[in-house]
């Protein structure tokens, strides 16, 4: 009897080892999606999330920054692994694991001429097209996490400017629970966690008076987690 080892093998089928980048940003009030239309059959030029084979010299973190960086120009962002996505028949191509991962960027960063090469376009998360196989599933799960992470952690900071306004804050918070939220509660909030260093700058773009900028302060939300204190912005 053959045994398990010999056994292994003699398969001559393969598996694939893929990554799907499910990358975000945030513009003029709303979180947006980028997709690209897929580059090989089947679904051939159908919406998908931005993804790549994993080569077998680089590590899955690796592979998934370098999509990023192939089509945004952009590193040393956010990027975190979402969940591996394994059914069988996921995929009606081949017999293929994904490993996706999320980032946050700031959209005006990027590198618009990278993504209009790829194809890809900007979407807002509340009118995306219909994605290809189960990359729909990976957006509905991310947003979940995100939507979990951003009431503890400042993870919504990483799709704002550097400098920003409270009401854009607000907005961003708006577009990532789907939610109107009220203004005084939510400034009385977010001003209380003392993480927010106020600028003497002004953003006067939606009115003459204008609204005072702030910036993140990491080291003041750090010192409030090590002291056990609950970030809880919504």
């Amino acid at each position: 009897m053959a045994s398990a080892r010999t056994d292994l093998y003699q398969i001559k089928e393969k598996m694939y080892v893929a990554t799907d980048c499910i990358i975000f940003g945030f513009d003029s009030g709303k979180l947006k999606l980028l997709l690209f239309r897929r580059r090989v059959e089947p679904l051939r030029g159908e919406w998908s999330l931005i993804g790549s084979f994993v080569r077998l010299d680089e590590d899955i973190d690796v592979a998934g920054h370098r999509v990023l960086k192939e089509i945004t120009g952009l590193d040393k962002v956010f990027m975190q692994q979402l969940k591996t996505y394994g059914k069988k028949d996921r995929d009606p191509g081949y017999r293929c694991i994904s490993v996706a991962q999320y980032a946050l960027i700031r959209i005006e960063e990027h590198d618009e001429q990278l993504v209009e090469e790829h194809g890809a376009h900007w979407f807002e998360i509340d009118d995306l097209p219909e994605l290809i196989l189960d990359h729909r599933q990976m957006v509905d799960d991310v947003l979940a996490q995100i939507r979990q992470n951003a009431r503890y952690r400042p993870i919504g900071f990483e799709l704002l400017p550097e400098k920003f306004t409270i009401p854009q804050l607000q907005l961003l918070y708006e577009a990532i629970y789907q939610k109107k939220l009220d203004s005084r509660n939510f400034r009385k909030k977010v001003l209380s966690l003392n993480v927010l260093e106020k600028l003497d700058e002004k953003d006067r773009s939606g009115s003459k008076r204008g609204a005072f900028l702030y910036k993140f302060n990491y080291k003041n939300y750090q010192q409030l987690m090590d002291s056990g204190y609950n970030f809880e912005i919504v």
